[in-house]
């Protein structure tokens, strides 16, 4: 009688662990606001955008070496300024030289937005220890097709809010065939970090990083514009593994007892 309700004990945790995440699954949707990591997936050749100069560029024909890649729009009054700050600050500090070791490609992922917003915007994230290397930091603009079809290969979803956009705060490293070796996440970045995926996408190397860890745990809130715990999912997580444990410990018990039984 003792086993049988430990054996129902388990199933119901079992049984409740995995109602709780298959509601947080339906709940989820892929394209909600977000990054969805398409790591060693290699850039669509065609895609072609608007250079600070008013000129079509194809944006793989850019990647000649490592690449940092950040999608931002203009007018951003939130993280895209933090975003370009950090990567301005990177530049700075990581001691890799800018148009030599590595560039960065900064694409609007706003439609409205011209080469004219992309200079003002160049003049106001450029410091003066990268200018003589202006040419290595590209900023970019383009029509919805192409803007489209970048997002979709690298995974990044946002959404229109009327004259805004939620989006979320990532910069990707390319290898200079163009494939996506990293994410890294937020609106600031460690010198080390960034010089370490820029050399690994100098060998073609992709690696996760432990935000995937933080990606499971947490969700991008849209409205709020943060990161917030995702409290059904990690407890389902936490249901599922006890009381599978619980029930290899009562398998264990079990057949040892009848081992004992058979000896006896």
């Amino acid at each position: 009688m003792k086993n049988t309700f430990s054996y129902l004990s388990v199933f119901f945790l079992l049984c409740l662990g995995m109602y709780s995440f298959r509601t947080f699954a339906q709940d989820t949707n892929p394209d909600e606001v977000g990054i969805v990591e398409h790591l060693d997936t290699i850039l669509p050749a065609n895609l072609t955008f608007t250079n600070e100069q008013g000129s079509p560029v194809q944006l793989r024909s850019l990647i000649t070496k490592p690449t940092i890649l950040s999608l931002v729009y203009y007018d951003c009054p939130g993280i895209c300024p933090q975003l370009l700050s950090g990567i301005s600050e990177v530049i700075e500090k990581m001691g890799l030289e800018l148009g030599k070791d590595y560039n960065v490609i900064t694409v609007s992922f706003n439609y409205d937005d011209t080469p004219a917003a992309s200079i003002e915007k160049k003049k106001n994230f450029l410091r003066e220890h990268s200018k003589p290397r202006a040419a290595y930091w590209q900023y970019l603009t383009g029509d919805s097709a192409n803007i489209y079809s970048l997002t979709h290969a690298v995974g990044y979803n946002f959404t229109r809010a009327g004259n805004d956009f939620m989006h979320p705060s990532c910069i990707m490293v390319l290898s200079p065939e163009g494939k996506i070796t990293r994410y890294l996440y937020g609106t600031s970045y460690l010198p080390f970090d960034v010089k370490m995926a820029i050399v690994e996408a100098q060998k073609g190397q992709s690696r996760p990083t432990i935000n995937r860890v933080l990606e499971y745990c947490f969700s991008y809130d849209p409205e709020g514009r943060k990161y917030t715990l995702q409290v059904t999912k990690i407890t389902a997580t936490i249901i599922i593994f006890f009381a599978a444990l619980l029930f290899i410990l009562l398998l264990v018990r079990s057949a040892r007892k009848k081992s004992k039984t058979q000896n006896t």
